[in-house]
């Protein structure tokens, strides 16, 4: 068990099969419950793990804590151990709500780190972007709106390839940014789950050996999306008729369908890449491990979690772009007047710090959730928790897993 920030080890517990030497709670006795399938090495009932010290006075435990599931079969009827909570979340299979706290109380925790990692990267990032946009990227196409509907039809396309030109370079931007704050936070996460200080310095010093590897996959998985999309509209697009077009949406619907599959199959690789030193194919090899049979949970707290993003951005951005609007007067006419507005260096800065204050919300709440949520599969799925209480010095725990005799990378 490493205790550093990639404390995870990829061997030491598989998730595509329990092996022995990994306790986990006593089976039913009748075998007809969820714990039928493992394995018959197990620790004698109500006992995670062995105690320093051997006791022959049975000592009760307290109520089962919310979201351990107190109502399956674990040592004596409806008692529990409490779960050791050395960092930011108790060291037990979490809940929706506990994964969200977590990441919000990473945030109070280490806020001087995170705030300097978040607003550092954005503000640099709304930077390049302001500079692009106001100096490499040409003026969007006039829209004549007596034009004839097949002149409409040719300004429609070149409205939209200046938009697909203009997204090019903001996308590119966002994705190094991305690329920055998802190493050095998830370094940042992975301390608070041990309860251990972590400064930006020390964050940057084990993140930088993993950010090629951690590019490769931030590139590979667009990259993957894009050509399932041209996958599935091309045969559309080729035929180029009515029939063409119907079958580009269909085929369309279907990439995005795939993509979308794909995409939460490999939500946990950056974690795994990261936490686990793994390479890029075996990152995503091992997210799949993780989220297989657990889809649409991971699915389903992704969503959410992106949700409350765009809630929280729009609260922010919403009120600064309206002050942008009023500050810059011509922006503002050319809104009411129906026209392209011609946005200027204060319309530019203004929705910039409102950016920057929503990415710095924003970027680590979303890294928590996904860190916490690789945590919370591995913990269900290889027993993680026990490992992350003998590395955070949890007492009875002891100081390696038994028969754990590797070194330490």
């Amino acid at each position: 068990m490493n205790d550093t920030p990639g404390w995870a080890s990829p061997g030491s517990a598989p998730s595509d099969g329990q092996e022995t030497g990994v306790p986990r709670p006593a089976e039913p006795a009748d075998e007809s419950g969820p714990a039928s399938k493992w394995s018959k090495a197990q620790p004698p009932a109500g006992q995670c793990s062995a105690p320093t010290a051997p006791r022959t006075d049975p000592v009760p435990g307290p109520p089962p804590a919310p979201g351990w599931g107190g109502g399956q079969p674990h040592g004596s009827w409806g008692r529990t151990p409490a779960a050791a909570k050395p960092g930011v979340i108790p060291l037990r299979p979490l809940g929706v709500g506990e994964i969200l706290d977590g990441a919000v109380s990473t945030l109070r925790a280490h806020w001087r780190t995170v705030l300097g990692v978040t607003i550092t990267v954005s503000v640099i990032s709304q930077i390049c972007n302001i500079l692009v946009e106001r100096y490499l990227l040409p003026d969007p196409p006039e829209v004549d709106p007596n034009a004839s509907p097949s002149e409409a039809l040719s300004q429609s396309v070149d409205s939209l390839q200046s938009s697909l030109l203009a997204m090019g370079p903001s996308l590119l931007i966002t994705l190094i940014g991305t690329l920055f704050t998802t190493a050095l936070l998830t370094m940042v996460i992975s301390r608070s789950v041990l309860g251990r200080p972590v400064t930006l310095s020390e964050a940057w010093h084990e993140a930088r050996p993993r950010l090629p590897q951690l590019l490769g996959l931030t590139l590979l998985l667009p990259l993957m999306s894009a050509a399932i999309m041209a996958v599935g509209i091309l045969p559309g697009v080729l035929l180029g008729n009515g029939a063409g077009i119907a079958l580009a949406l269909l085929g369309g619907l279907a990439a995005s369908g795939v993509i979308l599959w794909l995409m939460i199959r490999f939500a946990l690789a950056s974690p795994a890449l990261m936490l686990e030193r793994q390479g890029v194919i075996p990152s995503l090899r091992r997210s799949a491990k993780l989220v297989q049979g657990a889809w649409w949970r991971t699915f389903g707290i992704l969503a959410l979690t992106l949700l409350l993003t765009l809630l929280v951005s729009m609260i922010i951005a919403v009120p600064f772009s309206l002050v942008a609007y009023v500050v810059d007067g011509s922006s503002f006419s050319d809104l009411f007047a129906g026209t392209t507005p011609d946005f200027g260096w204060p319309f530019l800065i203004i929705t910039g710090i409102g950016s920057v204050i929503a990415s710095s919300i924003t970027y680590p709440i979303s890294a928590g959730v996904t860190v916490l949520l690789y945590v919370d599969q591995r913990i269900r799925r290889e027993a993680l928790d026990l490992e992350l209480a003998r590395a955070a010095g949890v007492p009875g725990y002891g100081s390696e897993p038994p028969g754990n005799h590797s070194t330490r990378s």
